[in-house]
């Protein structure tokens, strides 16, 4: 099939390879993925942070850190026999899988160091996570909690990612309504 614009930004465009590449991404990460229209949605988004980060001349990540990045999503697999096997189900090859890594990387790594100094986590907050996430899930597990200082600092740095979510999910929709975005996913498939 012959590749088409299923979206414009401003001037650059999106195509359904990319809406396919990220899908299949999603099914070997995941092992499904989210509806065509939401990942089309989701490139826009990526499209923002991008753009902002090139425009600040963020840093691409360095090779090593995208190994990691790969080996966390090998290892986040019962065996590198079944991370193969799902891999070669998706679709996709060793590069296309690390060139998904780095794209990720380059994106976080930006809204991290774009939101994490005005991230705030009230102590308060801290013990009710420990309180309503930690002790329950132990306990379900069958598992001896930990102590709340021994998890502190965990629970700390997760409650810190969530206000960096949520600081760059208010961004992304501010951002949103200031750009001028034209989809046509629909259109190819009347």
């Amino acid at each position: 099939m012959i590749d088409r614009i299923v979206a414009r930004v401003e001037n650059d465009v999106i195509l359904l390879s990319d809406v396919r590449d990220l899908q299949q991404y999603q099914e070997l990460v995941e092992g499904k993925s989210e509806s065509p229209d939401a990942i089309l949605d989701r490139l826009i988004d990526q499209w923002i942070v991008r753009s902002e980060a090139e425009l600040s001349r963020f840093p691409q990540p360095m090779d090593d850190e995208i190994a990691r990045g790969v080996a966390r999503v090998a290892s986040s697999f019962t065996s590198p026999e079944e991370f193969e096997a799902r891999k070669k189900q998706s679709g996709l090859s060793d590069a296309q899988v690390r060139k998904m890594v780095a794209g990720q990387l380059y994106l976080t790594n930006y809204l991290d160091s774009r939101f994490r100094p005005s991230a705030q986590v009230d102590q308060n907050a801290v013990v009710e996570f420990y309180q309503n996430a930690v002790v329950p899930r132990a306990k379900a597990r069958g598992q001896e909690p930990p102590t709340l200082d021994a998890a502190r600092d965990v629970i700390q740095e997760a409650l810190i990612e969530k206000d960096i979510s949520n600081q760059a999910d208010r961004w992304l929709k501010e951002s949103r309504v200031r750009l001028h975005v034209q989809k046509y996913l629909d259109e190819g498939q009347k």
